[in-house]
């Protein structure tokens, strides 16, 4: 059977570990939501570029009914 001792030093080992572990995923989350941010600006970006195309390609169609109405 382990020790008292041992038995803390085994939790704080792995308190240390888990903690790294939050601090690394932490970093992880915050480049991801760094990459997300710019993606979503380059996607408005080009939202708009395509729309101010569609409105200059886009002849002006008259609507009016079909010849079989």
């Amino acid at each position: 059977m382990t020790m008292p001792d041992d038995r803390l030093t085994t939790l704080e080992i792995r308190a240390a570990e888990q903690e790294k572990t939050i601090e690394e995923l932490s970093g992880q989350i915050a480049e991801q939501w760094k990459v997300i941010e710019r993606l979503e600006r380059k996607l408005a970006a080009l939202t708009d570029r395509f729309l101010a195309l569609e409105e200059q390609s886009a002849p002006d169609v008259p609507v009016t009914k079909p010849p079989h109405w």
